[in-house]
């Protein structure tokens, strides 16, 4: 791009670029904003819009279903899982405390792990946990009974062939869109630049500083922070971070619709909610792992089939609906489930790998990348 002289003078050198404008790299932003007023600050997306799952995912304020901590456990180890926990948790009332629940449409109608007839033995293994979670996670939750076994609900909710079910009091959900328009404006506000469709191809470190190559042109910054999670190899290729596409669907509007709150269906393989009378559905990458790692979005017969047949035979048996929109988003995964916050040389700093609970922990992953700043 041919810069003119104005250009080259006022927006290709600052003190700080952070790459990537999801929700981690949004609230790095703005908390290093905070900390460095005086800071000129701009954020670079690929995108017109964030890349990767930040305005793609379901919108669920969740902290982890009984089968996900489970599963979590025996990688993370307790106290790892515990840690975990807290985080997704903190993480959660700092993006509410930054937004305001208005903004981002918070409601906390509560979440739900369900079991079909499939899954017996998983419902055993998950049933006679709750009381060993409930205890383990009192002390980085307001409650005692976080989780519990829900009966009577399965019929309200108009459920078929589901034996089991597990609600979590504290799990709520959000409007995404909402969120990311309201955390855009507020970084904005607090006098950030944000470049949109300014995807960097080259990261290159030069005396005081490092010179960003990118599709509209050259940077040049004092201070880099990477918020790129699953894109994240082609300028890092050393971290353990690898892309998991997340196909999703939603619904028509659907007469009195009966299903309320945020569902977990197979380890968290499949996850649901309601939002405005329709029904939102996503997962199945279990069913093509391989697949699914990748940085494409796209969508898939198997996949989309699936979630289909789970709102005839589960969700809405024998509801009519239509499938009003299809689309993918791109999570970010790892061999360990913690996010990776590190500074990788000197004046690089990255804050990536979400494994699937940007909305969780990413305000917080963000705060806490701009605290490594200085």
């Amino acid at each position: 791009m041919n810069f003119s002289y104005w250009e080259q003078q006022s927006f290709l050198h600052y003190d700080a670029l952070i790459i990537g404008s999801g929700i981690v790299g949004l609230s790095a932003a703005y908390y290093l904003k905070i900390k460095y007023p005086d800071w000129k600050i701009a954020v670079l997306e690929q995108g017109m819009l964030p890349s990767g799952a930040s305005t793609k995912n379901a919108g669920f304020a969740c902290f982890g279903s009984i089968s996900e901590l489970i599963e979590q456990e025996k990688t993370a180890g307790t106290d790892g899982l515990l840690q975990l926990v807290e985080r997704r948790w903190k993480g959660l009332l700092r993006l509410r405390e930054l937004l305001g629940d208005q903004n981002i449409d918070f409601q906390n109608n509560g979440g739900y792990e369900i079991f079909d007839t499939a899954s017996i033995t998983l419902k055993k293994e998950c049933f006679a946990k709750i009381r060993y979670y409930n205890q383990l996670l009192e002390s980085v939750l307001p409650l005692w009974d976080t989780f519990s076994v829900s009966r009577e609900k399965i019929s309200t909710f108009g459920f078929k062939n589901v034996q089991g079910m597990i609600e979590n009091k504290l799990e709520g959900q959000i409007d995404t869109g909402k969120m990311m328009f309201a955390l855009m404006q507020k970084v904005q506000s607090a006098g950030v630049l944000l470049l949109n469709s300014c995807k960097v191809e080259n990261i290159e470190p030069i005396p005081h500083g490092i010179r960003l190559h990118c599709t509209q042109g050259k940077f040049q910054t004092r201070h880099l922070l990477l918020a790129t999670n699953a894109f994240t190899k082609t300028l890092a290729p050393q971290l353990d971070v690898v892309p998991g596409r997340g196909q999703v669907l939603i619904t028509e509007p659907i007469p009195r619709l009966r299903l309320k709150g945020t569902f977990h269906y197979d380890k968290g393989y499949y996850y649901f909610r309601n939002i405005h009378n329709r029904i939102l559905i996503g997962g199945g990458r279990n069913l093509a792992f391989e697949e699914e790692t990748t940085t494409q979005f796209g969508l898939t017969d198997n996949i989309q089939q699936r979630l289909e047949q789970l709102l005839r035979e589960i969700i809405l048996p024998g509801i009519p609906f239509r499938i009003a929109q299809r689309w993918s988003g791109i999570m970010a995964f790892g061999k360990d489930i913690t996010p990776i916050i590190q500074q990788l040389q000197p004046g690089i700093y990255c804050a990536v790998r979400g494994s699937g609970m940007g909305i969780a922990m990413g305000t917080q992953t963000g705060f806490d990348l701009a605290k490594m700043v200085d």
